[in-house]
Parts: structure tokens; sequence; C-alpha cells
């Protein structure tokens, strides 16, 4: 029995559906892999479930939470959606971009940062939603992003350049 097999023993039996494990089992698998799911981790998953590395990457693929490439030590995600974008959203995301260094979707070199805009954060009225490392700031403005990225980065407003 493999490690994540043994951690899915211990909750399969809060879920009826062994298949309905699988969000659980992309979780504990993404903990293993530094906060990623390589195509070992999606096997590795699908052998534990009997589904195929296709389906678990197919469900992987749709969450935010779940990431398909490596990321960075810490996480910074800003909602775009709707809400968000009605009160300066992207001026966030431009604010986030200028101190951070990195366009939405990349990390900095020196791998301490992921930097995601997502689509939806569930705040809606509290926007704009900022998620660092799923720890959420709600109402941020443009002017709150160098004191978010000095409180990341451990420096300045320009530490992650």
């Amino acid at each position: 029995m493999t490690p994540l097999e043994r951690k899915l023993a211990r909750v399969a039996d809060a879920y009826p559906d062994r298949r309905s494990l699988i969000l659980e089992a992309l979780r504990l698998a993404q903990e293993e892999h530094d906060g990623w799911l390589p195509q070992e981790a999606l096997v590795e998953v699908a052998d534990a479930l009997d589904v195929t590395p296709a389906y678990a990457r197919a469900i992987a693929s749709f969450y935010d939470m779940l990431h398909l490439e490596p990321v960075g030590r810490h996480l910074v995600e800003v909602c775009t959606n709707l809400s968000c974008a009605l009160v300066g959203a992207q001026r966030v995301v431009d604010a986030f971009e200028s101190s951070l260094g990195v366009r939405a979707g990349e990390t900095t070199e020196d791998g301490a940062v992921t930097f995601r805009t997502v689509e939806c954060l569930g705040g809606c009225g509290y926007a704009t939603v900022v998620a660092v490392d799923h720890r959420y700031r709600h109402s941020v403005k443009p002017d709150d992003v160098p004191a978010i990225v000095a409180e990341v980065t451990g420096g300045g407003a320009d530490a992650g350049r």
C-alpha cells in the first residue's frame, strides 16, 4: 500500500463512492509533490482510485486550488470575476505584476512567488479579493500591494524582482 493509499484509507468511510475521493486524493498528492501534480502524482491517484490518469487530470485542471505546473513557495491569487473586476481587480493585478516583476501565471525567478489570476474566490461582497497562501485579503486596492509583496517576499516592495 502506497503512502497515498494509506492516507485515503483513513478517510474513505466519509465517501460513499470511492470515486468521490478524487479531490481529497489530488489534494494529498499535491501536498506530497511540493504543491503541484506532476504526471506521476496523477498516475498514483488514478491507481489508488481505479480511474484513469486522464480522469484525474481532468478533475485537477478544473479546480484553481490544484496545480498542474510547479508553483513558488508562496501563492498570490487575485480574483478577476465580475464583482472584483467592477471595483478595480485589473489595477490590483497590474500592481502585483509591477511589484513582483512577473505577469499573471508566472513565478518569480527565485521561485518565491507564483502570481495568478483566478475566476472567483467567493468573496464578492468584499472585492477585490486576493488570496495569499490560501488566506483571503478583502477589499484590496493597488496601494495595498507593495505591503503584501513585502510580507510575502520578506523584503521591500521590489524584493520579488
